[in-house]
């Protein structure tokens, strides 16, 4: 089981993982998921896509990069990690959206914030 973090353009920790598929805030707020390398919402709207270590909008920018990501535009000097909250109750998960065409991938960072991301 692997553990990562996810950073935002500026090097913030905005959001982790402990088991490579549930996405948690720092607050210990469940956010989404991945499935099939791609992040979905709990109520089923497809976020964007996850590769080599990168979150890609679903327009093919920037949004999070984790410590493995490769390649990509330069990656800001990472900030250090707030402690974790305990984790709420996981909500059901949805059905999800049809996945979109995956967008050629961008050395542009996402206009989207972590929290608006997740919205």
């Amino acid at each position: 089981m692997s553990r990562f973090t996810f950073y935002d353009k500026r090097g913030n920790p905005c959001a982790y993982t402990n088991d490579e598929e549930h996405i948690y805030l720092f607050n210990g707020t469940p956010v989404a998921y991945l499935y099939n390398k791609s992040v979905y919402s709990y109520t089923g709207t497809h976020l964007g896509f996850f590769s080599n270590g990168w979150v890609l909008d679903n327009s093919g920018y920037r949004v999070f990069f984790t410590e493995d990501a490769s390649g990509g535009p330069v990656k800001p000097v990472k900030r250090v990690k707030p402690v974790k909250n305990v984790r709420s109750t996981k909500p059901v998960k949805s059905v999800r959206q049809v996945k979109p065409v995956k967008p050629t991938s961008k050395l542009e960072w996402s206009r989207f914030s972590c929290n608006k991301f997740f919205e």
